[in-house]
């Protein structure tokens, strides 16, 4: 029986698409996962190298915590707008300015010598941060099915862990022999993600999404949505609780248990490959537990609040790094819940859009935290303890409020 070539042409071609595809979709997916590390590298740095840098400069816990929420007040600036680009112009172009700011920005902050210049540098930082996000979760809206979504969003989202590693092994030590050399080193590793996604991102829409026809969304639809406006509440408790906690986590195990900056970054180092593994048990729940997300939320956060109030009563450094980690493994689950939840209820159109809007709420939050917490503690003369407790209300706080999104069946 004889096959024309054409037949074997078209066999071929068919055969071929899906290996292509594969093979695009793991470079895309890499390459938003570098991105990724390299922005919770810096966001996890900044708490242990503000150790070296408060005591060379004589700055004071209110003074280092205005430091921090800077940056997350150039972030919260820019979500919105970042998103809304990501929707327009497109996400690779998004993705290539923030990458190119932050990594300007990285290396400068290396050269600051006062806190003026320390705070210039981290709020136009928190610009360049402001972008990668929503353009990341536009990225993974166009590229993939909505089946896997949230998954890959978890997957590139357990990054935390990653970036959390090189922060506090590489970081940490870096910070301990010279905390200059740090921030050289964090500017060289967000270049060459920067080329990564230079490279491995796609500029275009894949082929089969072309002839997709979908109703068009206003942007000040999605604004107002009524979800859209829960998750953004539910993400700025959901951050103050995370950066409150990381912020502060450092300078908290230094002081209570008198640890060196190397033994708290080992601690932390570790404790980070609990936030990875949280992020990937989290996709894998929300994926295969559809429409359970209000559940997992508020578990999660009812037990997170158990622990924070446990880091206040403990003085056992080893029962403090069990909560510690708990709480990193919770507090990650509820974040994913949050960040994936428009993939399920929103358009693919503005998806970048709604991600800008619900991560502004979290950026918000890591905003409020580091200066208010900084100040609470000076008022508390150095004492965590107020911190903890108003991190244990926020996040129960956060779990009721996601029990109010609508979920249409």
């Amino acid at each position: 029986m004889s096959v024309s070539q054409e037949a074997l042409k078209e066999s071929g071609a068919k055969l071929s698409v899906p290996k292509a595809k594969s093979s695009r979709e793991v470079m895309l997916i890499t390459a938003l996962m570098a991105g990724y590390s390299m922005v919770y590298m810096d966001k996890n740095m900044i708490s242990t190298a503000i150790i070296p840098i408060a005591d060379q400069f004589h700055l004071t816990t209110s003074q280092t915590g205005l430091m921090m929420s800077l940056f997350f007040l150039g972030y919260s600036l820019m979500q919105i707008p970042g998103g809304w680009l990501s929707d327009k112009i497109g996400y690779k172009k998004v993705l290539i300015l923030s990458l190119s700011l932050i990594t300007l920005f990285s290396f400068l902050f290396s050269f600051g010598a006062s806190l003026l210049v320390f705070v210039l540098i981290r709020f136009i930082a928190g610009i360049g941060h402001a972008g990668y996000p929503p353009s990341c979760s536009k990225s993974i809206a166009v590229n993939f099915s909505k089946e896997k979504r949230t998954f890959i969003q978890s997957l590139i989202l357990s990054t935390n862990g990653i970036g959390g590693i090189l922060a506090f092994v590489i970081g940490a030590r870096l910070i301990d022999l010279n905390w200059h050399y740090a921030y050289y080193a964090l500017g060289v590793l967000f270049a060459i993600s920067l080329l990564l996604v230079i490279f491995f991102v796609p500029n275009n829409v894949p082929v089969e999404k072309v002839n997709v026809v979908s109703k068009k969304v206003s942007f000040k639809s999605v604004i107002s949505n009524r979800n859209v406006i829960i998750l953004f509440i539910a993400m700025l408790l959901a951050n103050v609780a995370f950066y409150g906690n990381m912020s502060w986590l450092p300078s908290f195990l230094k002081a209570k248990f008198s640890l060196s900056i190397s033994t708290v970054g080992t601690i932390l180092a570790v404790n980070a490959i609990g936030g990875a593994l949280a992020s990937l048990f989290a996709g894998v729940l929300l994926t295969k537990f559809n429409g359970k997300e209000k559940l997992l939320i508020i578990v999660c956060s009812v037990l997170s609040s158990i622990f924070f109030l446990g880091l206040v009563i403990s003085d056992s450094l080893p029962l403090s790094i069990v909560f510690l980690f708990a709480l990193t493994f919770l507090l990650t689950t509820i974040f994913v819940g949050i960040f994936s939840w428009p993939h399920k209820i929103l358009p693919e159109k503005v998806i970048g859009s709604s991600i800008g809007i619900v991560n502004t709420g979290g950026t918000l939050g890591g905003f409020i935290a580091p200066i208010s917490f900084g100040a609470l503690i000076s008022l508390a003369g150095g004492s965590f303890s107020i911190v903890f407790i108003s991190l244990a209300i926020a996040i129960v706080v956060c779990g009721l409020i996601t029990l109010t999104v609508k979920v249409e069946k």
